[in-house]
């Protein structure tokens, strides 16, 4: 690769063949080899056995390919030494040995032949982690949508779906399969076919009947990929521990559905729903039924972008206005892309919603990281969270004087970097991905003004729709790559909303005396020493079921 100067597959395997060829023609032709070793070679055959050569050979290999690690200074800093808790690093040995596993048997046919071979695979990187964390470095460089497809679809194929379901705790087991069913559209809407979606109840469908709660879910999977099937462990879960039916769209992926194609769908299906008071999938029709609408990832943006369709008052067609449909009780986000502009600076804004002393606990941990960025690289200590807290109002102070040059600021940088390039080498959602993901959702014919389009980034939504929202919850990983999103937007929106309370205390329509409570109106969480998609990998993370269990008693708050 390097003589020739282009590295290529079809150069490495001539070179094996090369290599295999020669050296097999030399001991078969000079069982003791060439002359200056024939001598050692022959007094070593009569002292060692064949299995004492074997395991002195490999120790010798195994000796040269990792002596350095023996020498500390010879050995290269490793980025991944603090950046996940131990659970989550063992989560994630096991998904990367899966999607190299399944990379390595996507060509094969027919399609029991690969299943199998996928799962051998992967039993064979589980064991070669290096070769496994190479294998999918290489992969993510030059990715592909079947590449995505085959990694985020793995969990419905037979064996995993089989070892999840064994893995899955009793008390979280439903005794009723999952229902696939089809949401027709109203008649006002521009689209015709019905949104498909699966319906998780623990009970007859005849028990529906004494419902008037719904959760809707909206799964995420890069806009690409990914059915309701993929998120059995979690969909199961909520229906058991809430006892309320939940209905998870399958909605149609990018690129043969570009956007806004899923994000219509939704807001159709959520339109379907309430306009038939629940009939649609069971309810008595009696009355509007409360929603509670959910969704990770990028499906954390499509719920937040079907609310902000309920909020901006578009017509969507002749007849309907978004304006007349009822908000949903509240929203669960968990881990949400939302914002598709890959920026790789925050502004000031941002950076100010993130450090306000009202949130600095909340946000303790995305503080530390923006600090660290800068102290890691010439190895200055972290300050404690005091120190930090006094910095921070010298610099305010420093901010506000006509004479802040006169004054010496603690060293420090201006520049903050976006958690995306901060976890730049995350192993769950990596850039490539990322990248990957946005250009397929876009289409070849979308060309939109990131800054504006707050449907495709709902991050950047104006502040008049922000105070109209539902309470939110959500929960996102301090390490992944989108908990920037997470932390702005529940900034954003607790800014809107307390502009709203102090605009009605002032107009007489709040006791002078009643306090703004942030939890009231936003509440998120930062799990500690993880990265994305925690929820999924559930059955080989030790904490995901509890994390599942936690959403499940926000949806009882809020129903109750």
């Amino acid at each position: 690769d390097h003589a020739l100067g282009r590295p290529d597959v079809r150069y490495r395997k001539y070179q094996i063949f090369a290599v295999v060829a020669v050296w097999s023609a030399l001991v078969y032709a000079k069982p003791h080899g060439p002359k200056p070793v024939s001598r050692l070679s022959r007094f070593l055959s009569t002292r060692i056995t064949t299995w004492q050569a074997l395991v002195l050979t490999c120790l010798a290999e195994y000796l040269r390919r990792d002596f350095k690690k023996l020498v500390p200074w010879l050995e290269s800093p490793e980025p991944l030494a603090d950046m996940y808790n131990r659970d989550y690093f063992r989560a994630t040995w096991i998904t990367t040995a899966l999607d190299a596993g399944f990379w390595t048997a996507m060509r094969i046919r027919p399609a029991w032949l690969r299943d199998f071979a996928s799962v051998l695979f992967a039993g064979y990187y589980l064991v070669c982690a290096d070769q496994a964390d190479e294998m999918v470095r290489k992969v993510r460089g030059k990715l592909s949508l079947e590449h995505l497809r085959v990694s985020w679809n793995k969990g419905t194929t037979p064996y995993l779906s089989f070892m999840s379901r064994l893995m899955r705790p009793p008390r979280l087991k439903m005794r009723y399969r999952p229902r696939k069913i089809r949401i027709p559209r109203s008649s006002e809407s521009p689209y015709k076919d019905p949104v498909h979606a699966w319906l998780y109840y623990d009970g007859p469908l005849g028990e529906l009947k004494n419902h008037d709660k719904i959760i809707l879910d909206i799964p995420g999977g890069g806009f690409v990929a990914m059915n309701p099937r993929c998120y059995d462990d979690k969909l199961m879960a909520w229906a058991v521990k809430t006892g309320f039916p939940v209905v998870s769209l399958d909605y149609k992926k990018a690129p043969e559905y570009p956007y806004p194609y899923a994000l219509n769908e939704c807001f159709d299906a959520y339109y379907s729903i309430v306009s038939s008071h629940g009939k649609l999938i069971g309810l008595p029709g009696d009355s509007v039924p409360k929603i509670i609408l959910t969704g990770d990832s990028a499906g954390g943006n499509l719920a937040v972008g079907t609310v902000l369709m309920m909020l901006q008052g578009r017509d969507r067609a002749d007849r309907r206005n978004s304006r007349t449909l009822p908000l949903p009780e509240a929203l669960i986000l968990v881990y949400p892309a939302l914002d598709v502009n890959m920026s790789s600076w925050l502004t000031d804004e941002q950076s100010a919603l993130i450090k306000d002393p009202t949130r600095r606990k909340a946000n303790k941990a995305v503080v530390k990281r923006l600090d660290g960025d800068y102290r890691s690289m010439i190895n200055t200590p972290m300050p404690s969270d005091d120190e930090l807290d006094e910095q921070d109002i010298r610099m305010s102070k420093v901010k506000r004087s006509k004479s802040s040059g006169k004054q010496k600021l603690p060293m420090r940088t201006r520049l903050e970097m976006t958690s995306m390039i901060s976890y730049v080498d995350d192993r769950v959602l990596s850039p490539e991905m990322l990248r990957a993901m946005v250009i397929l959702y876009l289409g070849e014919n979308v060309r939109p003004d990131f800054s504006t389009e707050y449907l495709l980034s709902p991050l950047r939504a104006p502040e008049e729709l922000l105070r109209e929202f539902p309470k939110v919850y959500m929960l996102t990983g301090e390490r992944d790559p989108l908990s920037d999103d997470t932390v702005i937007f529940a900034g954003r929106l607790l800014e809107a909303q307390l502009h709203k309370f102090q605009a009605r205390k002032e107009a007489g329509l709040i006791l002078e005396d009643a306090e703004f409570v942030d939890s009231d109106y936003v509440y998120y969480e930062l799990v500690p020493g993880v990265s994305h998609g925690f929820l999924q990998i559930a059955p080989v993370y030790a904490r995901g079921f509890r994390l599942i269990e936690t959403c499940s008693t926000w949806m009882k708050t809020v129903f109750e």
